[in-house]
């Protein structure tokens, strides 16, 4: 590398994603040392070896200041977590690493997401919504996202009455238990929900009460194409819609848009939450403090790549 160090991006198809064009305006705005953002491509189905070479490699390259997981948070752990001089409680709760970063020759592991998905929820939802409404949530997917919400809606004021969160595999919902139970989630409030078919996962979310969050954190329509959903599933009225990707075949956006009108759906993509997750990483990183006024300035730079 000719640049003085760069930054890492670990996911699936880092190419296409628009922090490649945003992040050298970022830099510009934040002042960093560097405009140069390196992807490092895995594949779905890496396999633990994969994932120790990458982290050695992150940790040995002294030009390499660190980075930012995406799909594979969860697997960047379970492979190599024992490669870290240091693990946030986040990351070793969650079983997850989303941003690696450096102290002089210590490396981090931190797990942003539980910090992040919450700033982009609070972005959206009003804070009063389940206090006032008695409205539910269902979480399409146990994953590292869907664990990071269901965390985040537990620590809430205004907590909802209940939380459910679905899965095709018994053994991430039984992770999610374990992940709750060491956080002291309130009895009762997580249903852990096992879907073997999106009719499965659409009865549970025809059943929500109105005002209900719907959440697509299965990762379907961004990396795979596809929806948790059947385009016969039918949202509860006054919905709140999340679609945690925002860019990709995005089927589950285009299902809940489909109704928005008709069943008076509040429809969110997933746009604040990328902001959000990219700053406080590039902030840990580099070792920086955000005011909510520098995020609504990166907001403002990166505004371009959403249309």
């Amino acid at each position: 590398m000719t640049a003085p160090g760069y930054m890492g991006f670990v996911g699936v198809s880092t190419a296409s994603s628009s922090i490649m064009q945003v992040f050298p305006r970022w830099a510009d705005v934040l002042g960093l040392p560097t405009r140069h953002l390196v992807g490092h491509d895995l594949p779905m189905d890496a396999g633990p070896e994969q994932y120790r070479a990458l982290v050695e490699q992150i940790r040995d390259d002294p030009e390499h200041r660190g980075a930012l997981v995406t799909t594979h948070k969860m697997n960047v752990y379970a492979a190599a977590s024992d490669l870290f001089d240091e693990l946030d409680p986040f990351a070793v709760s969650c079983s997850e690493i989303s941003s690696i970063s450096k102290r002089g020759d210590r490396l981090i592991g931190r797990a942003k997401d539980p910090l992040t998905v919450d700033l982009a929820l609070n972005d959206f939802l009003p804070a009063d919504h389940f206090a006032r409404t008695g409205a539910e949530v269902v979480i399409l997917g146990a994953g590292g996202s869907g664990t990071a919400l269901s965390w985040a809606l537990a620590e809430r004021t205004d907590a909802p009455v209940k939380v459910t969160v679905t899965a095709r595999d018994d053994a991430k919902l039984e992770h999610l238990r374990e992940v709750h139970a060491q956080h002291g989630t309130t009895e009762g409030l997580i249903a852990y929900i096992r879907t073997d078919t999106p009719d499965d996962a659409a009865a549970l979310v025809a059943a929500a009460p109105p005002g209900s969050l719907i959440v697509n954190a299965t990762g379907l329509g961004k990396d795979r194409p596809g929806s948790p959903l059947p385009d016969d599933a039918v949202f509860p009225e006054d919905a709140w819609v999340w679609e945690f990707n925002y860019r990709g075949s995005l089927e589950f956006l285009h299902q809940a848009r489909a109704q928005e009108h008709v069943r008076r759906l509040h429809v969110v993509d997933g746009w604040r939450y990328f902001i959000h997750g990219w700053s406080q990483v590039v902030a840990d990183v580099f070792e920086l403090d955000l005011t909510p006024e520098t995020v609504e300035r990166l907001a403002a730079a990166a505004e371009f790549a959403r249309r």
